[in-house]
């Protein structure tokens, strides 16, 4: 055999996450709390930017000075205070991936997904539209995905990065094959009631997951117990440090009959560019670390830019849509979803979604987060929309004025909601019931 060399021509697309790119979708994503933090750490790392009002002028003009004569960073000066501010879920998993063999490409999809987590840790979006929230000169394959929260998913604690119920209690599963005291056929029975029949376990219908799967009652209720023992939440233990109090990103207002949106003056970072450090190096005419320094806060610069202008944008087409809300109260909350905003804006979801992430808004009827305003349409007798918030409003004003003897049912609030022109299921009654933690009206009688 044989073997030459030859030239070709072709063309291939990559993935490339620019760290300002990246650092563009992180500041948005955070919630003001964690723009504080973020800029606190910008300020450590980079000496080109200075706080505004900073109290200790002399000593941080000290600072920069003898990293200008060094001409090396400073990062790992010991003039850098240490913080003490408990560990977030997304900084331990950080941790964890930075400790991994893999690429740098993998990293980046694997932080995009950390960056998406909720206050649970499950993966809110889905990766398809992961996928379509990045620039079209940056794509990345749905196995690239794939492997990107495969990787999430090995990490601590076990079901981070599940993207249901059933999905976070099997990847804690399948941590336990190899546990002892754990009879095979009882994990292989959790395991299927997890990933197929969480719905018939909540009815308690014992018998027909006996038929359903085959097995005996005592594995039944042995693999039972063993879902009992796994953590619905993995990220639950991370929510439970200090106390921080809700500050709204923006405040809504009514001015010349019309709702405006701001920004919440309190909330803006006090940072800039220091113009002297600036000036010195622009006159020096010189490439290396310190001009990268400049570029990198000037980049941190116009994210901040970018972030708010983006979710100012977002909140007042949000007040736009939901005016009648803003004059009348909850119950007058229109459906929205995000497409709509997106479209309205000519953006992508993924980015209206990161906008609303943890945002909260000053309203006339109390401070609330920009993502409550998002609710799907329930169709009315009339032919015209309506949102599930609205449909919880008159269930709450329902059961405030039923009988504490004879507490409705739920076809009985059906048969009422009917009556004001709102038609849904009963099972759609109970699910609404059930989140605002209303419990049947058996119990709600023996409360009583």
């Amino acid at each position: 055999m044989q073997s030459r060399q030859s030239l070709e021509l072709g063309q291939h697309q990559q993935l490339v996450l620019t760290p300002q790119l990246q650092q563009a979708i992180r500041l948005l994503q955070c919630s003001s709390y964690e723009l504080e933090q973020e800029t606190a750490q910008a300020l450590l790392d980079n000496p080109m930017l200075e706080a505004v009002e900073e109290p200790d002028a002399a000593e941080q003009a000290r600072l920069l000075d003898r990293w200008w004569d060094r001409r090396s960073p400073w990062a790992a000066s010991d003039d850098i205070p240490e913080t003490a501010e408990p560990q977030s879920i997304q900084a331990y998993l950080l941790q964890q991936l930075h400790l991994t063999r893999a690429t740098a490409r993998d990293q980046a999809l694997v932080a995009i997904l950390i960056g998406e987590l909720d206050e649970r840790g499950y993966l809110a979006q889905s990766l398809e539209a992961l996928a379509d929230g990045l620039p079209t000169q940056m794509p990345a394959s749905a196995q690239e995905w794939r492997t990107a929260l495969k990787l999430l998913q090995s990490f601590d604690p076990p079901g981070i990065g599940a993207r249901s119920l059933g999905e976070c209690l099997v990847r804690q599963l399948d941590r336990l094959e190899d546990a002892t005291g754990v009879a095979p056929e009882v994990l292989a029975c959790a395991r299927e009631m997890a990933d197929r029949h969480l719905d018939l376990l909540a009815t308690g219908r014992i018998g027909r997951l006996c038929r359903e799967l085959a097995c005996a009652r005592e594995v039944i209720e042995a693999a039972h117990a063993l879902l009992r023992r796994l953590e619905p939440r993995p990220a639950g233990m991370w929510g439970t440090g200090d106390v921080h109090y809700i500050v709204p990103d923006v405040l809504i207002h009514k001015q010349g009959g019309q709702w405006m949106v701001s920004l919440n003056p309190a909330l803006a970072p006090r940072v800039r560019i220091n113009e002297h450090y600036a000036g010195l190096i622009e006159q020096s005419g010189e490439a290396g670390p310190m001009r990268e320094q400049l570029q990198q806060a000037h980049g941190f610069m116009r994210g901040l830019g970018q972030r708010h202008q983006t979710v100012q944008r977002v909140a007042q087409a949000i007040a736009d849509h939901q005016r009648a809300f803003l004059e009348d109260g909850p119950g007058a909350l229109r459906p929205l979803i995000l497409r709509e905003i997106a479209g309205i804006l000519d953006m992508h979801e993924s980015t209206v979604s990161r906008a609303t992430r943890m945002k909260y808004a000053q309203t006339p009827w109390g401070v609330l987060e920009l993502k409550r305003f998002f609710s799907n349409a329930v169709q009315t007798d009339s032919g015209t929309e309506t949102s599930a918030p609205a449909v919880q409003a008159l269930i709450r004003a329902i059961l405030a004025a039923e009988s504490a003897e004879r507490p409705w049912s739920d076809s009985q609030i059906v048969q009422r909601l009917a009556g004001q022109g709102v038609t849904i299921a009963r099972r759609t009654v109970a699910k609404y019931r059930e989140a605002m933690d209303v419990p049947v009206a058996s119990l709600r009688k023996i409360k009583r």
